[in-house]
């Protein structure tokens, strides 16, 4: 039995969405070890959006943020140990290296980034420029044609 499907109707009625179909096989790839750091999504408006990363135990420079190509990497790296003699009976804070991934829309932008009691917090903004903003276009279907002079 196969998985298999085809999207080939939605790119019927749509027109640029040349990225959409790697949007699909990105959300259908499961890939192992995503659940860690434990993560937030969350819309506060209507152009405004927050992304909240649980990083216990990381510090501002254990933390790293790009964008390149439409795409947000947060990845955190483990610290060297400064045991001070420090033995560990149990270590249930994870403080191991991850890499997490966000495809962002067009239009979307890093407003701020902060660190605060544990939580990366990410503040992202939709600035959709003038020219792809929606126009009304009028219609002049009673506006007379000059002659045209021989």
């Amino acid at each position: 039995m196969s998985t298999a499907f085809s999207l080939a109707p939605l790119f019927r009625s749509s027109v640029g969405f040349d990225r959409f179909n790697d949007l699909f096989e990105t959300a259908l790839r499961n890939e192992p070890g995503s659940s860690y750091p434990p993560y937030n999504v969350e819309k506060h408006g209507d152009d405004e959006y927050r992304i909240v990363v649980a990083a216990a135990g990381f510090q501002e420079e254990d933390l790293d943020l790009q964008v390149e190509k439409g795409v947000l990497t947060i990845s955190g790296g483990k610290r060297e140990a400064s045991n001070d003699g420090v033995t560990y009976l149990h270590q249930g804070i994870a403080q191991r290296a991850f890499k997490l991934s966000f495809r962002l829309a067009d239009h979307i932008e890093i407003k701020s980034a902060g660190l605060s009691n544990g939580l990366l917090s990410i503040d992202l903004l939709r600035v959709i420029p003038e020219e792809a903003k929606a126009k009304r276009i009028p219609i002049n279907g009673a506006q007379q044609q000059p002659a045209l002079q021989n």
